[in-house]
């Protein structure tokens, strides 16, 4: 079953002025789209354009041309449902220090125009687990807390879209754990999320597909599975029995990392020989192989190889 596109963006371009005459195109015929129930990771090095386009979709920042629909609803049409459509985590945090998290959830639904009959302020606060402190000051919440208390104030109004902005920026290994825990569980529920993160092993183990921006260009955009297949160099490790140069003498297209006594690392290229036929030469000199180790490489080498200059 297809499922629907809750984000759809079509040649959407946003240029700055600067300095009178010079201008600077943050973002260039950008096009994607983003499926119901997903978890969409957008990349790219800084000044790539990315919070450009978070920008634009809260509505602080307007675009210069293009078209952006979120959740049926045309931005330029339809501001208003595009703003309730979706839930923005910014990545500074910004809470009033005198304010518990009730109060400040409170206030955030009242900007909505929620009445107070409507208001789930306690199921949202469970749901990030700040029950316990939902009538403590703001500032004597942990820093692990504030980061949650932010996504619960975008989720005030149940949009069913969340857009995430750095949420792990400055954070520590516990505390990234456990808001991609929250992030999860909110998915989990049907929420749509787009996420920004510039550590790339987060994206790849969480993110169902990937959009990488460079220099305001869209240079890439698959699932994740794909875009590592998207890397043609693999590295593998050879147990065996005994040392061979069999690989220098027979195999060109491969190049030997390391050669000791009952170890060998090799690095080959996909597409112009397999691993299996590395294996029967190996084989055919009477090698025995005791272990096959590989390396595939991850997320990071095909960031590299796009935003590279």
């Amino acid at each position: 079953m297809n499922k629907k596109n809750v984000l759809t963006v079509k040649n959407l371009n946003k240029i700055y002025s600067k300095n009178g005459s010079k201008t600077v195109n943050a973002l260039k015929n950008l096009n994607l789209e983003v499926k119901e129930g997903e978890i969409f990771g957008l990349l790219g090095p800084n000044g790539a354009g990315k919070s450009t386009f978070i920008n634009i979709l809260g509505g602080s920042v307007m675009k210069s041309s293009g078209l952006l629909n979120v959740w049926g609803f045309d931005i330029d049409k339809n501001p208003r449902q595009v703003k309730a459509s979706i839930g923005i985590v910014p990545q500074e945090v910004t809470l009033d220090p005198f304010f518990s998290p009730r109060k400040l959830l409170d206030l955030q639904a009242g900007l909505y125009g929620i009445k107070k009959k409507d208001r789930i302020t306690d199921i949202i606060l469970k749901l990030v687990s700040l029950e316990d402190q939902a009538n403590s000051y703001a500032r004597s919440l942990s820093g692990g807390m504030k980061r949650r208390l932010l996504i619960a104030k975008a989720m005030v109004h149940q949009p069913p879209i969340i857009i995430l902005d750095e949420p792990t920026a400055g954070v520590d290994v516990d505390l990234r754990k456990t808001l991609w825990e929250n992030v999860k569980s909110l998915n989990a529920q049907g929420v749509t999320t787009i996420l920004t993160t510039h550590y790339l092993e987060e994206a790849e183990k969480m993110c169902d597909r990937i959009g990488i921006l460079n220099k305001g260009e869209l240079v890439a955009l698959d699932t994740t599975k794909n875009l590592l297949e998207r890397i043609q160099t693999k590295v593998v490790s050879f147990s065996i029995d005994k040392k061979s140069n069999i690989i220098n003498k027979k195999l060109s297209s491969v190049k030997v990392i390391s050669d000791d006594e009952n170890k060998i690392i090799i690095s080959y290229e996909k597409s112009k020989i397999s691993i299996d036929e590395i294996i029967l030469e190996l084989k055919k000199e009477d090698i025995k192989i005791f272990d096959i180790s590989t390396d595939d490489g991850d997320l990071e080498d095909v960031f590299l190889r796009l935003t590279k200059d």
